[in-house]
């Protein structure tokens, strides 16, 4: 068992980001077993959940003439426009069927503001507004956080980031991570994280 500082946060294990969503992931299934193998050794375990709402701005069809993966600018700057994804209640923003939510301590649901995505498990894309889990593992005295889950290089790649320079040591587990790989994405993803001092195992 780690130690009571330590806790484990799974990222958007959802069926459209594993084979046959709407955002699929390659591979994006295969990680189940090794995260569900993970929770054993940790007291604390927090799940984060896409949540959007129907025609959220991060939609390509929320858009005119845009497609899903062009690039737009909004207020709060680039935004990747994505095929329709995780809306509230429907099968595809339902946690993979085979990944396990009983040892979860606390879920967190990401992306409900219509008007800002939301890819890090601390902060929605404007970098300011919080989704709370900062002050809930600083009120359990977590100090460090291992993530795991989809995508290595959107929200895991911002949750690890933000771990990281809230203060938190952090630890990506590549092993239980699938990438998305948009342009060279993946690679740049995981030279950033090391980078800021994100232990990669």
């Amino acid at each position: 068992m780690r130690a009571s500082h330590e806790a484990l946060i799974v990222i958007d294990v959802q069926n459209d980001f594993c084979p046959g969503g709407a955002l699929a992931v390659s591979e994006g299934d295969q990680i189940v077993a090794e995260i569900n193998g993970m929770m054993n050794e940790f007291s604390t375990i927090v799940l984060t959940q896409d949540w959007h709402p129907m025609g959220h701005s991060s939609f390509a069809s929320s858009h005119d003439d845009k497609t899903p993966f062009d690039m737009i600018d909004m207020p709060y700057g680039p935004q990747v426009l994505w095929p329709d994804h995780c809306i509230q209640g429907s099968t595809g923003a339902e946690f993979h069927p085979d990944l396990r939510i009983d040892p979860a301590d606390m879920i967190i649901r990401k992306g409900l503001n219509p008007a800002i995505d939301s890819y890090s498990a601390f902060f929605e894309n404007d970098k300011t507004t919080t989704t709370g889990l900062e002050g809930y593992l600083r009120a359990k005295g977590i100090t460090q956080v291992t993530l795991v889950g989809l995508a290595t290089d959107f929200c895991v790649y911002y949750s690890a980031m933000d771990a990281e320079k809230l203060g938190f040591t952090t630890t990506v587990q590549t092993s239980a991570c699938r990438g998305i790989d948009m342009d060279g994405s993946l690679a740049k993803a995981l030279a950033d994280m090391q980078a800021r001092g994100v232990n990669l195992t």
